[in-house]
């Protein structure tokens, strides 16, 4: 499957995120993936866990969920989880207007405080995505009625040395969706531990395998998606 990589700017209120669609009409779905680092679409740590979830099939939509004023000169936002949740949400606005995108399922990964604004994006539009993996990250931060309000099958990963690993348990028991629960040996939230984040991109692609619909086909589109 050969993938179509364009560089994107997305509206989210009087904010612009950066980001990095790669595409391809045969993908079995489109993976979202919010970064809580700003740029290095290419040669980042997600951008590795996104190049091996497209291995698996999947199309992947890679973006910032900082400025880099913020990241630089403003990091109380990447705790702004509400903050966080609406821009994500800004993201699944954009989906609907995209053509080439239309009728592809979609699944969201999420990491760091980056995890409790999908959680918030998720509870106000419960319909939007089809599988949610939450690879390690602080979900709890999302609030008990937003965890309680996610209907996607979840599937959280992490790490064995992780020091939030309790709390992240205590998020996981609030779900009442379909839920499994994937523990890391030997490394921490970051997963840095040789091989650790190659398997947690076999296991994010997995449960997209079981739990995208398939995707509905759409007239093909020469044009890109709108930058």
């Amino acid at each position: 499957m050969k993938l179509r990589q364009t560089s994107l700017s997305i509206s989210a209120g009087s904010t612009w995120l950066e980001g990095l669609l790669a595409h391809s009409p045969e993908a079995r779905g489109l993976i979202l993936i919010p970064q809580m680092t700003v740029g290095h679409h290419r040669d980042s740590r997600e951008a590795y866990f996104s190049g091996k979830v497209q291995e698996a099939g999947f199309a992947t939509l890679l973006f910032d969920l900082l400025t880099h004023y913020e990241e630089t000169r403003d990091p109380d936002t990447r705790f702004n989880t509400p903050l966080l949740g609406q821009r994500i949400g800004a993201i699944f606005e954009w989906l609907r207007h995209q053509p080439p995108l239309q009728g592809m399922p979609l699944g969201l990964v999420s990491s760091g405080t980056g995890s409790a604004g999908a959680i918030r994006a998720m509870a106000r539009e419960p319909e939007v995505i089809h599988a949610f993996i939450c690879r390690g990250g602080r979900p709890g931060l999302a609030g008990l009625s937003p965890l309680k309000q996610v209907i996607c099958p979840t599937r959280m990963i992490v790490g064995e040395q992780d020091e939030g690993l309790n709390s992240t348990r205590q998020a996981f028991d609030v779900l009442g969706c379909l839920r499994d629960w994937q523990v890391i040996p030997g490394c921490d939230d970051g997963f840095r531990a040789p091989g650790s984040l190659e398997r947690t991109a076999a296991l994010s692609a997995e449960w997209f395998a079981i739990h995208l619909p398939a995707p509905h086909p759409v007239p093909v589109s020469e044009s890109p998606p709108v930058p």
